[in-house]
């Protein structure tokens, strides 16, 4: 009887660490989310670095700390980089589980599940969209629809996401709810480009200085 005790004892204590283990290695799956907020400082965010602690703060508050972390953000100029390929190869997944792309080619077709209802926060909520209040569906992206970065000229990017000027220059933004003005009002990357890089600039047409966060494993 003793024998069969111990067993149960060990057996009830192995699960149990390796319940603590999972938990403490970051047992949330989640692959992929909208900052639930911005870094406050308009689309300064510290360049691609600072953008990518703060997913991969987020990220681990919610659990999911164990991933690598990449903000879905472009630069312009010499070494540009493409969003696209720093968020590794998918498929990706929500807080709740939902797949809303299988690929990087997957992501950026009209076949992805990329809605309002599917693109949650890392806490899992809803991001407020176009007639609520107030609208944040603005997603600092600085891309191309087909996650590219544009050529150097015209700021699409907030001098490379370091800039709050409220002038001569903008991010271009794309909208999660899918709907609203710009040139492309339904796209989820590349939608508009907003009026300048202070947060005033970004709320007055519609956001918050939110950003996409994907994890690259």
């Amino acid at each position: 009887m003793r024998t069969l005790q111990a067993l149960l004892v060990a057996s009830v204590l192995a699960v149990v660490g390796s319940y603590v283990l999972f938990a403490q290695q970051g047992g949330n799956q989640m692959s992929f989310f909208i900052t639930s907020t911005g870094v406050g400082d308009g689309a300064n965010l510290g360049g691609l670095a600072g953008a990518d602690k703060h997913c991969q703060t987020l990220a681990a508050a919610a659990g999911a700390g164990n991933r690598t972390w990449r903000a879905y953000l472009s630069t312009q100029g010499a070494g540009a980089v493409n969003a696209r390929d720093r968020i590794g190869k998918g498929p990706w997944t929500n807080a709740k589980g939902v797949v809303v792309a299988k690929s990087v080619d997957d992501l950026h077709s009209a076949s992805n599940n990329l809605t309002k209802e599917t693109q949650l926060t890392e806490k899992g909520a809803g991001v407020n969209g176009r007639g609520d209040t107030p609208n944040t569906h603005d997603i600092l992206t600085g891309s191309n629809a087909d996650g590219t970065a544009f050529a150097a000229g015209t700021d699409n990017t907030c001098s490379n996401w370091t800039s709050n000027a409220a002038a001569n220059a903008g991010a271009r933004v794309g909208h999660h709810d899918r709907q609203g003005g710009g040139q492309d009002p339904t796209s989820w990357n590349s939608a508009h480009t907003t009026p300048g890089c202070a947060q005033a600039n970004l709320q007055k047409v519609g956001g918050a200085g939110l950003f996409y966060c994907f994890a690259t494993n």
